[in-house]
């Protein structure tokens, strides 16, 4: 039983068994462009891949501690600007008793502040600790200017060397 189509292009009649080879050619060229990766490319991609990563990896590895330094420089500067703020207000800097704190609570020893600022002269509710979690180190008077200003880095030990070198406001530029 053969069925006729009608080849509305040239409106002649085709035998519909003529046709099916032509489509099953079309369908299996199709096929060609829907495979996958090959097991050599996805070898070739994941060598690269690892080149990439040995030659990347070391030398991101000691960005984190120079990455802790910088912040704790910059929270010095803000620290130390204030600082300044509090002076201009009040006259005076805040002692090492009353410490850090008088830039976020006006204090009620030592000195009392006669012009402090309702909102304080930090963002936030707190003192920010250093990169480390711990508190920078406040001293006035201080040894290199009106007061000194530091994080121990680190080692928690004033001094020393390489990571665990003192960041000091003094020594910034």
């Amino acid at each position: 039983m053969s069925t006729e189509l009608v080849d509305t292009r040239n409106a002649e009649t085709v035998d519909s068994e003529a046709v099916k080879p032509r489509l099953m050619e079309c369908s299996a060229s199709r096929r060609t462009f829907h495979e996958g990766f090959t097991l050599i490319e996805i070898m070739v991609v994941i060598v690269i891949l690892g080149i990439l990563a040995g030659l990347i990896v070391p030398r991101i590895m000691g960005r984190p501690e120079e990455a802790r330094r910088t912040k704790a420089a910059l929270t010095l500067r803000s620290l130390d600007s204030a600082l300044k703020l509090y002076k201009l207000d009040n006259g005076v800097y805040p002692s090492t008793e009353q410490g850090l704190e008088a830039l976020i609570e006006k204090p009620e020893t030592g000195t009392i502040p006669g012009n402090w600022r309702d909102r304080g002269y930090l963002d936030g509710i707190r003192v920010p600790k250093d990169p480390w979690g711990h508190p920078y180190v406040y001293i006035q008077p201080g040894e290199h200017g009106d007061y000194d200003l530091s994080s121990y880095g680190r080692d928690l030990q004033k001094g020393g060397e390489g990571d665990g070198k003192d960041i000091n406001l003094w020594e910034l530029e």
